[in-house]
């Protein structure tokens, strides 16, 4: 994984651009979820949030590493 995008000059961390993605999955997880009524059976939900969000960037890590790879 490179340590950091070049956007038109601007240098991004690689991890900032991950945790956007990983943000706006999560974000759309959170709509479903709370859509079908899952958040009822949760105990606390901004602590299943955030470690959900969690999961979510270190799959996106995860992929991303395996694409930069191969």
């Amino acid at each position: 994984m490179k340590p950091e995008l070049d956007i038109y000059g601007v240098f991004i961390p690689t991890l900032a651009g991950l945790a956007l993605v990983a943000f706006l999955i999560n974000t759309m997880m959170r709509k479903v979820l709370d859509r079908i009524g899952f958040y009822s059976l949760v105990w606390h939900r901004p602590l299943f949030d955030i470690a959900m969000l969690v999961c979510i960037l270190a799959g996106v890590v995860f992929a991303a590493d395996k694409v930069t790879l191969q």
